[in-house]
């Protein structure tokens, strides 16, 4: 396949960008490297453009077409800032993929893979959530990705988009490689940060937001899924749009859940020292727990997680910032 990856100099992107290439997949990046690294493109053609100027996506697509397929992860992703910041996370999620589908209707390409995430669920209803749950984002990110995961519906059925949107719970890891990480300003992730403060010391301790949640242990808990597991569940996400037809979605996760302890412990096993926290107050909008059912995608794309051990997913991370890079 030939792909264009929106968002590829990004942390998921440029993962994705990696198993193409060792896959024999062709890949070009378009990114406007607001957040994403030019480092980070190794392995693709690499554009720098914005998805908020339609022209020069019309251009892209015509000159560097045709695409077998289109991988989307240009969005705005901090759910704090979305509450602050509603206009930029609507203008650039919802106005910037809407630029991006009408290019695509205009210069003949249809098949179209979109990041999109587990916060258009809002509060879960269930502890496991599979794909009929309700969607009710209460945040305007999560509701900026419902808002897509509405149209392309839509735009399937007035000009034969085909699409799947793959909704992430708590992606994490890195490339096992070492050769790219997870590299976000600010770091809201919760392993990066627990790495980051056992090589800060005393300077940076982690802050862990909630001890009394109805949990076994009282932290919140979460669904971890490997970033390269992520990865290969775009590529057959892409190979399954090109023999059928619709708009198609599915929840990604291991389908196991580990608390905010849980993790610390883990990282202090991978890292060999104790982890130092404080406790915070709980954070507005934390559900107890989060963890996905993604049978769905196992039956309908074929797609299992590799990495289902948390120190296995944290040793990747560790490697990582042990090179770097941060």
């Amino acid at each position: 396949m030939k792909v264009l990856v929106l968002g590829g100099a990004g942390y998921i992107g440029s993962h994705i960008c990696k198993m193409l290439s060792h896959y024999s997949h062709e890949s070009v990046v378009v990114d406007n490297l607001s957040t994403g690294h030019r480092d980070a493109v190794r392995w693709s053609h690499f554009i720098e453009a914005d998805i908020l100027k339609p022209d020069a996506l019309v251009r892209i697509l015509q000159d560097e077409g045709p695409f077998d397929l289109i991988m989307h992860f240009c969005a705005k992703s901090l759910v704090g800032e979305s509450v602050q910041k509603p206009a930029l996370y609507y203008r650039n999620n919802v106005v910037g993929t809407l630029n991006l589908l009408d290019a695509m209707v205009e210069t003949g390409h249809d098949k179209l893979v979109f990041s999109s995430t587990a916060a258009v669920f809002g509060m879960p209803e269930k502890d496991e959530i599979d794909e009929l749950h309700p969607r009710f984002p209460i945040n305007p990110y999560g509701q900026s990705k419902k808002m897509i995961e509405d149209v392309l519906g839509d735009y399937h059925e007035a000009y034969g988009i085909k699409s799947v949107a793959l909704r992430y719970f708590n992606a994490c890891g890195a490339d096992p490689e070492g050769d790219i990480g997870e590299r976000h300003e600010p770091e809201t992730h919760l392993i990066p940060n627990i790495l980051k403060s056992a090589t800060a010391g005393k300077t940076t301790l982690l802050k862990v937001f909630g001890d009394n949640y109805p949990t076994p242990d009282g932290t919140c808990i979460r669904d971890y899924i490997h970033v390269n597991d992520l990865a290969s569940a775009h590529i057959l996400a892409g190979e399954y749009l090109q023999t059928h037809a619709g708009a198609f979605a599915f929840n990604l996760g291991n389908g196991d859940g580990f608390s905010v302890f849980e993790v610390i412990k883990a990282a202090g096993k991978v890292i060999g020292q104790n982890i130092a926290y404080t406790i915070e107050a709980p954070r507005a909008g934390d559900p107890p727990v989060l963890v996905a059912d993604a049978k769905k995608a196992g039956v309908v794309l074929g797609w299992q997680p590799d990495y289902t051990d948390i120190e296995s997913i944290i040793a990747t991370a560790w490697q990582w910032h042990q090179n770097e890079k941060f």
